[in-house]
């Protein structure tokens, strides 16, 4: 029998795990990504994120990111967004996913509240007051999934962050951050790729 959270009508990591296949991973992982510009070491947050994070390292075991580009740089006055994954503006983003045996092209927006112990689930934060309760919270080096819908994210697309963006707390699956060569992140631009993302642990 499901497990329900503390919000009204939300299921619980496990429910999500066996609906898109996944392992649920419950501990963190470091992964170490390979690109054009140099190699930087990410620490992923499967305790916080266990969907989000066993939905990632899917897509690693399967390739899915090997010479992909980082497909959009937004380059604003303070902060910097990288965002790579499959484009799904490119034509072969449709068979890719698909070749992927992924059940959906996205998952649930996944936080976790530091007085809560299991994540929330398709619930973005309204209540500004609700932001300092986060586990998680975009700082320099920040990895997320893209948004697809209001309470959903991309099951293949990911974005860095270079510095904090409290603007977008809470509205996001944050569930990760570089812990070694952020300097290399930084210096990343758009002919830029990913050679390759290796599991460490």
């Amino acid at each position: 029998m499901l497990q329900a959270c503390s919000y009204k009508n939300k299921v619980d990591s496990k429910y999500y795990c066996q609906k898109l296949k996944l392992s649920c991973i419950q501990n963190n992982k470091i992964v170490n990504f390979k690109t054009t510009k140099g190699d930087f070491e990410v620490e992923l947050f499967g305790k916080d994120n266990p969907v989000t994070v066993s939905n990632f390292l899917e897509n690693i075991d399967k390739n899915i990111y090997v010479n992909q580009k980082f497909y959009k740089i937004l380059n604003l006055t303070q902060i910097i967004f990288i965002h790579g994954g499959i484009n799904p503006e490119n034509k072969l983003y449709i068979e890719r996913n698909q070749n992927l045996n992924k059940r959906s092209a996205s998952i649930p927006l996944e936080i976790k509240f530091k007085d809560e112990i299991k994540p929330r689930y398709n619930y973005q934060i309204k209540n500004p007051n609700e932001i300092k309760n986060l586990v998680n919270t975009f700082e320099s080096g920040s990895i997320a999934m893209v948004k697809s819908g209001k309470n959903k994210t991309s099951s293949t697309e990911f974005f860095f962050v270079t510095s904090k963006i409290p603007e977008l707390d809470g509205r996001y699956s944050i569930f990760g951050k570089i812990i070694k060569g952020l300097d290399v992140l930084k210096k990343i631009n758009k002919e830029d790729y990913i050679k390759a993302v290796q599991i460490s642990n």
